[in-house]
């Protein structure tokens, strides 16, 4: 029997490999539930910590990684912004989840007999209000799906931890209680980071609908320390009618001096666009520094 040869019309296509992609927690973590919404096929590597993630990356022991960067209701992940700033790992992509919590505990136990709430500050934060309706002891932990684990490998009774429903069943745990977050429209904004020259490789995993919306550009600026120049930097975009959806400044350390800052920008737009590299052009006339941190699909929202 002659085998059909490579490439030949009607030869099978080789099995893509799942790409490796690296986040923040434990199996059940809200940031793996990110990375199966963003990629088709993946292989979810959980890391211990967000810089672990972004060194991951850097050393290619995985393809991309996954980082949360804002909260709608805490706002942004500011450590993130850092390392991004840090590693210089270019944005390929973005990703939103709903943020829905439960309080999880063993089997057999009830609200009433819960004395102590693991799960990390911002989930505590975003359970306010129900935590504060009981004179429960609150601790922080490193991780939603990791508190969870922390009490089912602990056996521990008179714990609970505040996670995804879906972390339950992975670690044998009940949930006691459901939706205790704040709101109903909570969300996590993630980015997808990538190696310089492999963008378009990452791009090729995801799923069809993570690479289907608008182009959005993140960047990063530092004006002149003149009279005006923050205006004029911003006059750049305004008069050219592109979005600017968010603005937010972080010190600029490397410079080694006191109060000096750079400045966040997300923007509606792609610098091959005329409108975007025009204002790009002018914005790099007011600053110091312009740097273009990615360009990618806006995430689809539910």
């Amino acid at each position: 029997m002659v085998q059909p040869l490579s490439g030949v019309a009607g030869a099978a296509s080789p099995a893509r490999p799942a790409p490796r992609v690296a986040y923040t927690g434990e199996p059940g973590a809200f940031a793996e539930g990110a990375v199966l919404r963003f990629f088709a096929d993946p292989e979810a590597v959980p890391m211990g910590s967000f810089r672990a993630v972004f060194e991951a990356v850097r050393d290619g022991d995985v393809a991309a990684g996954v980082v949360p960067v804002e909260s709608s209701l805490l706002g942004t992940i500011r450590e993130n912004l850092d390392l991004l700033w840090a590693f210089d790992l270019p944005i390929v992509g973005e990703v939103t989840v709903p943020v829905r919590l439960a309080l999880l505990a063993l089997p057999g136990e009830r609200l009433e007999s819960i004395e102590r709430v693991y799960s990390i500050s911002a989930a505590l934060a975003q359970a306010d209000e129900f935590l504060r309706s009981r004179p429960w002891v609150v601790e922080t932990a490193y991780n939603t799906a990791g508190a969870a684990k922390g009490i089912a490998e602990r056996r521990e009774r008179g714990a609970a931890a505040v996670a995804s429903a879906r972390v339950a069943p992975i670690y044998g745990l009940e949930v006691i209680a459901d939706d205790i977050q704040s709101g109903s429209d909570n969300r996590t904004r993630f980015a997808v980071i990538a190696r310089r020259g492999e963008e378009a490789a990452v791009r090729g995993a995801a799923a069809p609908l993570s690479v289907a919306g608008a182009p959005r550009t993140s960047l990063v600026f530092a004006v002149r320390n003149v009279p005006g120049s923050l205006y004029r930097s911003l006059g750049a975009f305004a008069t050219r009618g592109i979005n600017l959806w968010r603005l937010e400044s972080r010190p600029w350390t490397e410079r080694g001096a006191r109060w000096e800052y750079v400045f966040w920008v997300d923007l509606d737009g792609d610098p091959a666009e005329a409108s975007c590299a025009a204002a790009l052009e002018t914005l790099a006339t007011e600053t110091e520094l312009v740097r273009i941190l990615g360009t990618y699909p806006r995430a689809a929202e539910e």
